[in-house]
């Protein structure tokens, strides 16, 4: 059954990254803070983490079908140069389509209609694999939806002090999670995974 699920690198004080949009040194230390490399869709980045976390990440990829993102994180990636790292496709909630590009091809689909068409069309290309949701501006409209089913942390041990927030102004706060589903402990990082309880 398709998940919907997001997940984030964190502070240790619930930032995702600071306040000049930065801070990521501290934030993705534990990409190189190991020894088992991790290959991704460019072929000139490849992580290197614990034993652990690259479990964590290989099954993570595994059960991963397709990601949504907003424009916003789109255009300041540049598409991410055409094609995500984590190598699957991307369903893009835009107003428009940016020039020159298609509505749909195999790398992005661009949707206009809202967040619940967003998340409908990555069910359908998921093909029972799960969605992730990326980028907190989409994980929060998921969330006051009612469509998020896991929310995963990486949380670091960093305190950032100020900065941009996993969640920002949720409409439908507070939210409640249930676990930790699972607790997996790498170098530099503990990766927590939540499940989402639904509103009554």
């Amino acid at each position: 059954m398709t998940k919907i699920t997001t997940g984030a690198t964190m502070s240790l004080d619930g930032y995702i990254a600071d306040a000049n949009h930065g801070g990521f040194e501290y934030l993705f230390q534990w990409y190189t803070a190991g020894d088992v490399e991790v290959p991704t869709g460019f072929p000139d980045m490849t992580f290197r983490v614990s034993p652990a976390s690259a479990k964590h990440l290989h099954e993570l990829q595994e059960q991963l079908g397709v990601l949504v993102c907003g424009r916003r994180l789109y255009d300041i990636t540049n598409g991410w140069g055409g094609r995500h790292p984590m190598d699957k496709p991307v369903v893009v909630l835009s107003h428009s389509v940016p020039e020159g590009k298609p509505q749909e091809d195999e790398n992005f689909v661009f949707v206009s209609a809202g967040i619940h068409a967003a998340i409908d069309k990555a069910k359908q290309i998921a093909g029972g694999k799960d969605v992730g949701v990326n980028g907190g501006t989409i994980a929060q409209q998921c969330l006051d939806a009612g469509l998020l089913d896991e929310v995963a942390v990486d949380l670091v041990p960093v305190i950032l002090g100020s900065g941009i927030p996993f969640f920002g102004q949720l409409e439908n706060a507070p939210v409640q999670l249930e676990g930790p589903i699972s607790v997996v402990e790498g170098i530099g990082v503990t990766h927590l995974n939540y499940k989402v309880v639904p509103k009554k």
